[in-house]
């Protein structure tokens, strides 16, 4: 089987993988783009109100309040939305300067780069505080007295998972990116 090659400005060889590399690229780049917007998106529109009992005095029966859990009221989650919203903006740029660019313009790509990784710290980031947040809201924490919120509010609590899954998810096709990134960077020399 016979490879082409093709000759660049500065005298070095290439193979036709470039073509091949690209589309790896932009798929990545899409399977980054659905995971970052479903995760903004299952977060942002996550919401549960229940009916809890509350005792005011031992004497009186316990009053039914309506209590609501909003991504709103955890400057965490916010965080996370707000992370999530802003890498899947810049997949979208990156996408349509990936496709503009197609003959990979140095100072483009090292840009891109750069800024995929830190878009993976800020992913990281989010997911982690993220995670902080809900590990105390599914366990409690019986050193300040916190108590379980998971039990009361258990489709919220799923819910964060899944979009912290979907963020995770979205990191290493982050990483990936990062990988590639190294790999053309490796291969050009």
């Amino acid at each position: 089987m016979e490879m082409q090659y093709k000759e660049r400005s500065y005298g070095h060889m290439e193979n036709g993988g470039g073509a091949r590399r690209t589309r790896t690229d932009l798929m990545v780049r899409f399977l980054a783009l659905g995971l970052t917007l479903a995760a903004a998106v299952v977060l942002g529109l996550n919401k549960q109100t229940t009916t809890v009992n509350v005792t005011i005095a031992p004497t009186l029966p316990p009053v039914s309040l309506p209590v609501t859990a909003k991504w709103l009221h955890m400057s965490a989650m916010v965080y996370f939305v707000i992370v999530n919203a802003i890498v899947c903006s810049y997949t979208t740029v990156s996408l349509i300067l990936t496709l503009v660019t197609k003959n990979g313009n140095k100072n483009v790509s090292l840009m891109i780069a750069i800024l995929d990784l830190v878009m993976v710290a800020l992913l990281f980031s989010a997911i982690g505080a993220t995670g902080a947040v809900g590990l105390i809201g599914y366990k409690g924490n019986s050193h300040v007295q916190w108590g379980k919120v998971c039990d009361v509010f258990d489709k919220f609590c799923h819910r964060v998972a899944v979009s912290m899954v979907l963020s995770f998810l979205g990191s290493m096709a982050y990483v990936l990116l990062a990988v590639l990134a190294t790999f053309n960077a490796y291969t050009k020399f």
